[in-house]
């Protein structure tokens, strides 16, 4: 919808009250041909391509709470396909995809920036294992270029390469088509196209049970009802365990917080995606100017969205480490995600031994940047029973034959996970 300039001025002095609703306030009808739990990015992404891709639009998508409060909305933006495993290279990759040409599908400006995402190294044995996993994404047509010292010093000046650094450059896997993304941006381009298409969005509708009966499912029970479904799939990120254990099953995830933070607005210091090395920490300068970061799990499982000093203190200390300019910046406010984390660092995406059960979760460190690939892979696996070809890995089955895949892609530093 476009408005004109005069609209714009019109609807600020009213305090933003008589724009029109971005997607339609249902209330849940008695039953659905798929419903979805979790109304964050995967779960509005699977709404938006069962509809596109598939016509299947008596879907529900019901959200405990608002769009973009959970993950979608609590993590550093970044998107990359710089992986070591076959499998999820291919899958990242699609995604990876799927994000430039995404405000286009939407019709909803996301504002991808493909500036690149650099991972320094800083011994030989990182060194090795950033070649690897380049040499893994070059074989499988991805680009990755690997630079020296002084190729990261011109691309990133303002890391410490001074004789008396901590931890010392010898050099970078740089993925130059890498960058980031709004992420709320994202929520509300994929709930508007869902909704468009015929897709009930019902927010503040807190799933409390799910019925099965003879082998299948039937009805999930919420604090607004029950609703009657012949499919339902589980995309609820960090609080996977709790809702499939409602139909009774068990999954091999642990659930951990991953805080991130942001800083002060500064003028343009950083114009690329950077991950230190040599410890778990990555940094983006965002269009408003503030430097978003975050660092690794916070050291318990949790399901809260809050994180502690300890890790604030680990994560400022990494920054003031890699680059000491930023050692002056406050914090502005700071955000905890609820990481669900696999055995093996890949994700999730399979049928369930409850007929009409579907999961989608486990994205350890990954789940933003595969939320397009992510949303495409399970909307086929409902419309078709079947898995498509890039998510065929991503079984709960593979826990028990042992055909695990150990992604140590799949944080931002090579040869950590």
């Amino acid at each position: 919808m476009r408005y004109s300039a005069v609209s714009l001025i019109r609807n600020a002095f009213t305090g933003h009250r008589r724009w029109p609703r971005v997607w339609r306030e249902p209330e849940p009808k008695p039953a659905y041909d798929v419903v979805i739990i979790g109304g964050g990015g995967h779960g509005l992404a699977t709404a938006h391509y069962l509809a596109r891709n598939h016509g299947v639009t008596n879907v529900a998508v019901l959200e405990k709470s608002y769009l973009g409060n959970g993950n979608v909305g609590r993590n550093t933006t970044i998107v990359r396909s710089n992986y070591l495993c076959p499998d999820n290279i291919a899958f990242n990759e699609h995604s990876l995809k799927l994000w430039e040409g995404l405000s286009g599908d939407l019709n909803y400006n996301v504002m991808l920036s493909q500036r690149g995402v650099l991972v320094t190294f800083h011994t030989p044995a990182q060194r090795d294992a950033a070649i690897r996993r380049g040499n893994s994404m070059r074989l499988n047509g991805v680009d990755a270029v690997l630079l020296g010292r002084e190729e990261v010093r011109k691309l990133v000046p303002i890391i410490d390469f001074s004789p008396s650094a901590r931890f010392p450059i010898l050099g970078g896997l740089l993925q130059p088509r890498g960058g980031s993304v709004r992420h709320d941006a994202v929520a509300w381009g994929y709930a508007r196209s869902a909704d468009a298409r015929g897709v009930d969005i019902i927010q503040n509708c807190e799933v409390t049970g799910i019925k099965t009966g003879k082998g299948r499912v039937r009805a999930v029970e919420t604090n607004r009802g029950s609703i009657r479904a012949k499919k339902v799939a589980i995309i609820v990120a960090g609080h996977s365990t709790l809702v499939a254990g409602m139909a009774g099953l068990r999954l091999p995830i642990e659930s951990h917080v991953l805080q991130s933070f942001v800083t002060e607005p500064v003028k343009p210091v950083l114009d690329t995606v950077v991950s230190f090395g040599a410890a778990h920490f990555a940094v983006v300068q965002s269009d408003k100017g503030g430097l978003v970061f975050n660092g690794s799990l916070d050291g318990y499982n949790s399901y809260a969205q809050r994180g502690n000093m300890e890790a604030l203190e680990d994560v400022a200390a990494a920054a003031a480490s890699f680059m000491p300019c930023f050692s002056r910046l406050r914090l502005l406010r700071h955000w905890g995600g609820i990481n669900d984390m696999t055995m093996d660092g890949s994700p999730i995406i399979t049928k369930t031994p409850v007929k009409g059960l579907y999961f989608n979760g486990g994205w350890c460190y990954g789940g933003f940047k595969g939320t397009p690939a992510s949303g495409w892979t399970m909307a086929h696996l409902i419309a078709n029973d079947a898995p498509h070809e890039l998510a065929s890995g991503f079984t709960l089955s593979r826990f028990e034959t042992g055909l695990v895949i150990n992604e140590n892609g799949a944080g931002p530093c090579p040869g950590r996970h």
